[in-house]
C-alpha cells in the first residue's frame, strides 16, 4: 500500500525561504556586476541623489561629457584635491583613512573624509547618501567593482559627470555652463580649482564670488594641480 502520508508544511516554507534568500544573496551580487558593466559604457542618465534632491525642490540639471571633452586641468584639480594617490591605490587609500581618523578625533567639530574618488563615484552613481555601515559596506564592494571593471579613467569621467555641484546642478558641464557661462573644455585651470573647491559643501559653498575659504582652497588646489602634472600622478587617466 502506498505512503500517503501528508507532507509536513514546515518542510515546504524551509524550502521556500532558502530559495528566497540565495535569490536574494544572488540579486545583491550579481545585479551590481551587471550594472557596472553596463555604466562600462552606457552614461548613468541618474542617481539615487538626483531624485532626491529633485523631489525637495532643487532641480536637475546634468549634462553627460566625455573626459576628452573637458579641460584637462579637471582631472588635474580632482586628483589634487580629493585624492592625491588615485593613481597609485586600488580603490582604498588607507594612509589617508588613517589621517581622516585621527583628525576627526581630535577635532570632532570639523570632520574629515577619507574616501577615494574611486568610492565617492560608487557613492554617487549606485548608493543613497545617507552614512550608514550598510551603505558603506556596498560601497566597499561597488569600489572594489569599478576599480576592476571600469578602470581609473572610466572613473574619473563617471565621476566628474554625476558629482553634484550646487542645487539641482550635477557634472562639471552643467557646473561650468551655470556659472562660468562656458563648456566643461573651455574651463581655465583656477575656473577647473574653483569648481573642484566647492565639492565638500556643494550646497553651502560659492563657486561664483566665493567666500575666503573656497578661495584659500582654491589657490591651494590650483597649485596642487602643477604638482600632480609634474609628479606624473595623472597618468592612470591619460
Amino acid at each position: 500500500m502506498a505512503n500517503t502520508r501528508p507532507r509536513c508544511p514546515s518542510r515546504g516554507w524551509g524550502r521556500f525561504l532558502r530559495r528566497l534568500l540565495v535569490t536574494l544573496v544572488a540579486a545583491l551580487v550579481l545585479a551590481p556586476i551587471a550594472l557596472t558593466l553596463i555604466y562600462r559604457f552606457v552614461p548613468p542618465p541618474i542617481t539615487i541623489l538626483m531624485v532626491e534632491r529633485l523631489f525637495q525642490g532643487k532641480g536637475l540639471d546634468h549634462r553627460w561629457r566625455a573626459l576628452s571633452q573637458m579641460s584637462p586641468t579637471l582631472p588635474l584639480a580632482a586628483i589634487a584635491a580629493e585624492d592625491a594617490r588615485f593613481c597609485e591605490h586600488h580603490g582604498f587609500d588607507f594612509e589617508a583613512m588613517e589621517k581622516a581618523l585621527k583628525h576627526n578625533e581630535a577635532k570632532p567639530e570639523r570632520i574629515r573624509g577619507g574616501s577615494t574618488i574611486s568610492q565617492q563615484t560608487a557613492k554617487n552613481v549606485f548608493l543613497w547618501p545617507e552614512r550608514s555601515w550598510v551603505r558603506k559596506g556596498f560601497e566597499a564592494y561597488l569600489t572594489v567593482l569599478i576599480e576592476t571593471l571600469w578602470g581609473k579613467r572610466r572613473i574619473m569621467e563617471v565621476y566628474l559627470n554625476t558629482v553634484e555641484m550646487g542645487p539641482g546642478i550635477y557634472g562639471v558641464e552643467a557646473a561650468a555652463e551655470r556659472y562660468f557661462h562656458t563648456s566643461a573644455k573651455a574651463l581655465s585651470a583656477q575656473q577647473s580649482a574653483r569648481l573642484i573647491a566647492i565639492l565638500p559643501s556643494p550646497l553651502k559653498w560659492q563657486a561664483v564670488n566665493p567666500g575666503p575659504y573656497v578661495r584659500r582652497r582654491t589657490g591651494r588646489i590650483g597649485a596642487g594641480e602643477g604638482t600632480v602634472a609634474r609628479r606624473g600622478r595623472d597618468d592612470c587617466i591619460g
